[in-house]
This record gives structure tokens, sequence and C-alpha cells, in this order.
């Protein structure tokens, strides 16, 4: 996960003051619900992962993001938004980078293979996407940690 440690510093300090001892629920949620620009890159490493499999896999993990931020409401068609166009033809070998990028202004753009395969404007979906990484149940509890760690250090 990457940010702008600036205006995330900015937000963090204007919504909290002082650093908390250890990262907690309420910095998570301040970082998901912000619009700072963020990016998670993902890294292939298994050697016959395909694009059908990622766009499943990213389907319902968001769809369920989606349901636990809207208190059960389901949004498949927004889910299926960020990888709807991807084509099962992009070859994923290891080493291949997977980005999604929240941008300013709610914006959430992912690339494969370093070539953009959407853009969607949707708070809640940018919300949803971080969420995947920094809510209750993340995808990878020790990248949450370590991220967590460098909150407290921006203070």
């Amino acid at each position: 996960m990457y940010t702008d440690n600036e205006k995330l510093k900015d937000v963090l300090k204007s919504k909290i003051g002082k650093a908390p001892e250890k990262p907690n629920k309420e910095l998570y949620q301040l970082v998901i619900d912000s619009d700072v620009e963020m990016v998670v890159r993902l890294s292939i490493v298994f050697l016959s992962l395909t694009m059908s499999m990622v766009r499943k896999n990213f389907e319902e993990s968001l769809g369920a993001s989606i349901k636990k931020l809207t208190g059960g409401k389901k949004n498949v068609e927004l889910a299926n938004k960020l990888m709807g166009e991807a084509s099962d033809n992009i070859k994923l070998t290891p080493g291949s980078l997977i980005d999604f990028s929240r941008l300013p202004g709610y914006v959430l753009e992912m690339k494969v293979v370093g070539e953009v395969i959407s853009k969607v404007e949707s708070e809640l979906l940018c919300r949803a996407s971080i969420n995947l990484y920094l809510g209750d149940d993340p995808l990878d509890k020790d990248a949450k940690d370590k991220f967590g760690m460098s909150l407290i250090s921006l203070f």
C-alpha cells in the first residue's frame, strides 16, 4: 500500500490530533473514508493464475466489503465494474502487477500489467476496496499492521 504521506498526515492530525499508542479502528476508518490518493499493488506469485480467477475473487471480496459498509445491502453491479473490462487474454505470469488506485474525487482505477482496465467514480467502491486491506477482516493482516505502524509514525 502506498499513499501521499503529507496529505494523509493532514487528514489524521485534523481528525485525531495526537498519535494513538497503537493503530486502532478509528485510525484505519479515517483512511478508508478519506479521499487521499492511495495505491494497493498486488504482485502475482502463482504460475497458473488467470484473469477470470482474479475477476471472480475481486468481485466476491468487493461485494462482501460493500455489503459490510452498507449494512447488508448488496451491489453486485458496482462490485463488477472494477474488473468488468479486464480481458481474459491478459497473461498473469509470476511478477505481474495489479494496481488499484484511489484517485482524488473518489475515483478507483484498476491497472493490470500496466494497462488501465477500469476507472470508476464511486465513493462506496473506493471505501470498499481500501476496507479489504484495512477493515476488520483484512486480506493481509501483516500488511495492515505494517501500514498501521506507518500511520502512527506520520504524527
